[in-house]
């Protein structure tokens, strides 16, 4: 896949794309990235990219004339154009999965007090990494980037261990244990060196729904648990309540 990041300042990306699942993606081939920078369609000597407001008000907005024309000089039929702004559907590992199966990902970086609303019709959809401001659109296309490039054919040395990522499956990933077996006192759980395979994996689906009925109840909403899972939930809850 390609993706192509609109930015004021191209300079930002130098680094983080050079290790980790993104440098693989990049040197297999699996994913190139390119850059361009509005500020080269603007057509006045100071190459102005921002002006005040219409109606007042503090801070400065991004012209549309040379975003419209930076995104209209990279876009081609296969193109999906994602502005990025704290008003937009919140990112998640769904749409990051979506994301990884797209040609072309344009992704268009707000600076100041954002973008002209008119550019927002140019735009195929609009994403949040979450509810906070920063000061552009740039750590959110960081963000984007690593977690599509890490879903590449390639890019992980185990695609199981992506695969069981937490929001892979919709809920939050099971605690991971390595050596020494015993480590301020704290001991791994007998079960995993148990070598009972059967027993590791119930485990893990339990203790993997324990960690996000404490930290992410709402994601258990379209779960399907068996009757024995309830059950584990209901005693652990229990546990909690009395202790608590």
């Amino acid at each position: 896949m390609q993706a192509t990041v609109i930015t004021l300042f191209p300079e930002y990306f130098r680094g983080p794309f050079d290790c980790g699942p993104t440098r693989v993606a990049r040197a297999d081939g699996k994913l190139q990235l390119s850059f361009t920078n509005p500020r080269d369609f603007t057509t006045d000597a100071h190459r102005t990219i921002d002006d005040y407001p219409f109606g007042g008000g503090a801070g400065m907005v991004m012209k549309p004339e040379p975003l419209a024309s930076a995104i209209d000089s990279v876009r081609r039929p296969e193109s999906l154009v994602v502005l990025l702004s704290p008003q937009g559907e919140r990112f998640s590992q769904v749409l990051a999965a979506e994301f990884s199966r797209i040609d072309h990902l344009v992704l268009v970086c707000g600076r100041y007090k954002g973008v002209d609303e008119r550019v927002r019709v140019l735009a195929d959809r609009e994403v949040s990494v979450g509810d906070y401001v920063l000061a552009g659109g740039e750590a959110a296309a960081v963000v984007i980037i690593e977690s599509i490039a890490r879903l590449l054919p390639g890019a992980v040395g185990s695609e199981d261990s992506v695969a069981t990522d937490s929001f892979s499956a919709g809920i939050l990933d099971a605690p991971y244990y390595t050596r020494p077996r015993e480590f301020r006192g704290l001991k791994v759980p007998e079960v995993l060196v148990s070598g009972d395979h059967a027993s590791v994996a119930r485990w893990r689906r339990e203790q993997a729904l324990k960690a996000t009925a404490q930290r992410r109840p709402e994601l258990l909403r379209n779960e399907v648990l068996t009757e024995s899972e309830r059950e584990f939930l209901c005693r652990e809850l229990k546990k909690e309540i009395v202790n608590g």
